[in-house]
């Protein structure tokens, strides 16, 4: 579903503001740098500045048509002139750059302009990285390169330097809502979508997904089997958690799944409760959260945040799980 101006400015409105005023007073750089989080809307954005700077029937100075073939084959990801690179399995290679500097050495196929868009900058390998310096030092006329990453942080200072940086921001929690309720997601659903995921079309698909709705129900058998004893929790763990929650993405959803439910204990127990999670289970919730202190549900909420770091750092899974269990369990204070 391609993005338009419109719909990019209610999002991203100062991102918007800054690429449409250089297109409208042609004063496009050379190189961006679109950085921001996951879901926030940056690769749609590099394909509306293809379709603006490539449209057969431009309109209004800035709109592309969406109907002239330029416009249709960018959608397609079929243009001649515009190039997309993404990691080969978990970095961005110097054959990768080099392929693309010889395509781009090369006149525009069907126009003077060409532009090529790197998602995943940051996954550059080192000799890639340098390669591509190379590239935007001497850039070709009429060319743009547009860079998207999550982590700027990651790249070479000396490549960010030579980009106009812009920075996207999360889409306000309720205007993601919002835009879900529209599209026919339930209210049960909609809020802890928007809280997982910043991005519109995986949070649709996560909504039509049956491993994480599935998942939402391990996650709160698991909560259920926490209450009684660290065994109880031992069991849910080998008869369900690890045989759904497989890959190291699929546990970060978990935990993330996990932490929402002590949110939701949480607010319950401070009395801002208008925006729960899990508001089918409000009942069981309120129950367990006047039962237990705010210092123990924020301690395992940290318990959950320390898990979430530990994986990242390549720790052992089952070896992770079994001690936040036990921490959970452990920290409980169940009267």
């Amino acid at each position: 579903m391609a993005v338009t101006w419109e719909e990019l400015e209610k999002v991203q409105p100062l991102a918007a503001k800054l690429l449409k005023s250089s297109i409208q007073k042609d004063r496009m750089a050379h190189a961006y740098l679109l950085e921001g989080e996951r879901g926030t809307g940056k690769k749609d954005a590099s394909f509306l500045i293809a379709k603006t700077l490539l449209c057969l029937d431009l309109q209004e100075q800035y709109k592309p048509c969406e109907t002239c073939i330029n416009c249709r084959r960018i959608n397609n990801g079929s243009h001649p002139d515009v190039h997309l690179v993404e990691p080969d399995g978990l970095s961005i290679k110097k054959d990768q750059i080099r392929n693309l500097q010889q395509e781009f050495s090369k006149s525009g196929v069907e126009s003077k302009r060409k532009l090529y868009t790197i998602v995943h900058a940051d996954k550059m390998t080192v000799n890639a990285a340098n390669s591509l310096l190379k590239f935007l030092e001497e850039p070709n006329e009429g060319t743009t390169a547009i860079l998207i990453t999550e982590q700027i942080q990651q790249i070479l200072p000396t490549i960010i330097s030579r980009c106009q940086v812009i920075t996207f921001r999360n889409m306000p929690t309720e205007v993601l809502v919002n835009k879900l309720l529209e599209m026919g997601v339930s209210s049960s659903n909609a809020l802890i979508l928007a809280s997982i995921t910043n991005n519109i079309h995986e949070a649709l698909e996560l909504n039509n997904d049956e491993w994480f709705a599935q998942a939402r129900k391990l996650v709160l058998k698991l909560y259920e089997a926490l209450k009684k004893s660290a065994a109880s929790a031992m069991v849910a763990l080998q008869e369900d958690w690890y045989s759904h929650f497989k890959e190291k993405s699929q546990i970060d959803r978990g935990l993330d799944l996990l932490l929402f439910v002590y949110k939701d204990l949480i607010s319950l127990r401070i009395g801002k409760d208008n925006h729960l999670l899990y508001p089918n289970h409000r009942g069981s919730l309120e129950t367990d959260a006047l039962q237990m202190s705010t210092r123990s549900l924020t301690d395992k909420m940290d318990f959950i945040l320390e898990a979430k770091r530990k994986l990242n750092a390549n720790m052992n899974p089952q070896l992770l799980m079994e001690q936040l269990v036990l921490k959970l369990q452990g920290g409980s204070t169940f009267v």
